[in-house]
């Protein structure tokens, strides 16, 4: 990883439950992972770096940053979300320059995905 100035350089999310997280993200979006010990674990592939963080006790679910990610087809992804056990909490909409729609992690962290088409 090339650490670049006053750049986003890693993400960390609230961590419930380590073996659904990481199921859920490997089968909806091929992530990989490292395990740091029982409460923390790193994801690559995402196109920036970070890690499930359980060692703070940060409850998860709580409005705060949303963290969105790209997708070339919304639909395929949407099925995929599902298909692992994500649940999506708002309905794809569209937006000036594509469309999107929101979804929850099994650790209640909400993200979405958007697409240009």
């Amino acid at each position: 990883m090339t650490n670049i100035n006053h750049s986003i350089n890693y993400i960390e999310f609230p961590l419930v439950d380590p073996s659904k997280t990481k199921a859920f993200y490997a089968a909806a979006f091929g992530w990989t992972f490292t395990d740091w010990g029982p409460d923390y674990i790193s994801f690559s592939g995402a196109g920036v770096e970070g890690g499930f963080n359980r060692e703070r006790r940060v409850s998860a679910g709580a409005p705060g940053v949303l963290v969105i990610l790209y997708a070339e087809d919304l639909a395929a992804t949407e099925r995929q979300i599902v298909d692992a056990g994500g649940e999506i909490s708002t309905e794809a909409y569209a937006f000036p320059g594509g469309r999107r729609f929101h979804f929850t992690d099994p650790n209640e962290n909400e993200l979405a995905v958007w697409s240009e088409r």
